[in-house]
């Protein structure tokens, strides 16, 4: 059976790090992705973590993607991105506002010689506004959203998270927004521009924190690692040095943790019966918990957890990921094979289908690696890309 997505092309000219995961999302079930880079390589090249003079971020972000490179910045390279635009399905790009326009690359222009296509903009702040211009990074969305004041111990200061948490959530939501316009086009036969701003998806998700605000004008405060809604749910320091975390969150998981830490008289207290409640005495609350779990080892008291049927996890670093019985059951963690590495290790697709499965068939390949095969398809011959090469359109 064909992949989930065959028969799809999308051109990843995006950077940093949102627009190229979501295209990292669709190759991983079938669909081309031809990734167009600068000359010099996509910044995350050298991003992170190296080995042997080879960035491992992208060996991650650029898996199962074909890699070309074009300055699109020259009319050469303008005039080789429209003939790859006028077959593609999708595009995805992240240049400020304007910029594919002053290059003649709009989507006006696109469209007349593709009306199906789908354009694809992720930028930090979206295609219109006072602050449309702005550099746009992750990080400044995990400000602005509010993400980083309700994050950290109260009396610390906001708290920005140490990965790219708001660029993650916009290429999940930019990944939905191509099928969404792709499905549509099914119907109508014509595409659309997808205006995604990386402020906005990590607003949804922190959940009902501007409805409270209207309604109530409340504001939520930083709790650390507990929670507004319930309790006890933090994080634990277990004898051997562990951490484990805990939720409560349905009421009868709180019973159950309370009557495995010898302290079931709190089920009876008017307050226990609700999350909102609970949470109001997080103190009483987490001694309890916290003092029977110090005096066990980790893995003492994840048996007792689950035996309880009560929710706990340990806390984990990518070295106990990839130990972890559970995620070797799923498959999360992929071998790749990879020329210059070897074979890695990665996260594997998101989610499995039974019928149209994903892959990972390629680690990100090195710079230009399919310059010549995909321009050839477009009638570039080799003494062309010799000249495209002297010139500095292409690598």
């Amino acid at each position: 059976m064909p992949d989930a997505l065959s028969g799809v092309r999308v051109l990843d000219a995006a950077t940093l790090f949102a627009g190229p995961l979501a295209a990292t999302l669709l190759a991983d079930f079938g669909a081309e992705v031809i990734k167009i880079e600068h000359p010099k390589g996509d910044p995350v090249r050298s991003h992170g973590a190296r080995r042997d003079g080879v960035g491992l971020w992208w060996k991650m972000l650029g898996r199962n993607k074909k890699a070309i490179t074009l300055y699109l910045g020259s009319p050469e390279g303008q005039e080789l991105f429209r003939r790859l635009a006028a077959d593609a399905d999708v595009v995805i790009e992240n240049f400020r506002p304007g910029t594919l326009e002053r290059w003649g690359l709009g989507y006006d222009e696109l469209k007349k010689i593709n009306p199906g296509l789908v354009l694809a903009r992720v930028t930090g702040f979206g295609q219109t506004g006072p602050y449309a211009r702005r550099p746009g990074f992750g990080t400044l969305a995990e400000a602005m959203s509010g993400f980083a004041a309700i994050t950290g111990e109260p009396d610390g200061p906001p708290t920005l998270p140490p990965f790219g948490l708001a660029d993650g959530i916009a290429a999940l939501t930019t990944a939905f927004a191509v099928m969404t316009a792709l499905r549509a086009r099914e119907a109508t036969g014509e595409g659309q521009v997808i205006d995604l701003a990386i402020i906005e998806p990590i607003l949804t998700l922190l959940g009902p924190q501007i409805i409270t605000y209207d309604q109530l004008g409340e504001l939520q405060a930083r709790t650390g690692n507990r929670s507004h809604n319930n309790a006890p749910r933090n994080t634990y320091r277990t004898r051997d040095g562990g951490w484990v975390a805990i939720s409560t969150s349905a009421q009868s998981i709180a019973e159950r943790v309370m009557r495995l830490v010898g302290r079931p008289e709190f089920i009876d207290e008017p307050w226990f019966g609700t999350g909102a409640e609970r949470a109001e005495h997080a103190d009483e609350l987490d001694e309890a918990v916290g003092s029977w779990i110090a005096r066990r080892d980790r893995d003492e008291v994840v048996r007792a957890f689950e035996e309880a049927e009560a929710a706990v996890a340990p806390i984990y670093t990518a070295a106990d990921v990839m130990t972890d019985p559970q995620f070797a059951a799923l498959g999360t963690i992929a071998t790749v094979p990879d020329d210059e590495l070897g074979p890695v290790k990665m996260q594997n697709v998101l989610f499995r289908l039974s019928r149209t499965p994903g892959h990972i068939d390629s680690a990100g390949p090195p710079l230009g690696a399919h310059t010549a095969e995909i321009l050839g398809r477009y009638g570039v011959g080799e003494a062309e890309l010799d000249e495209l090469r002297a010139k500095g359109v292409v690598r």
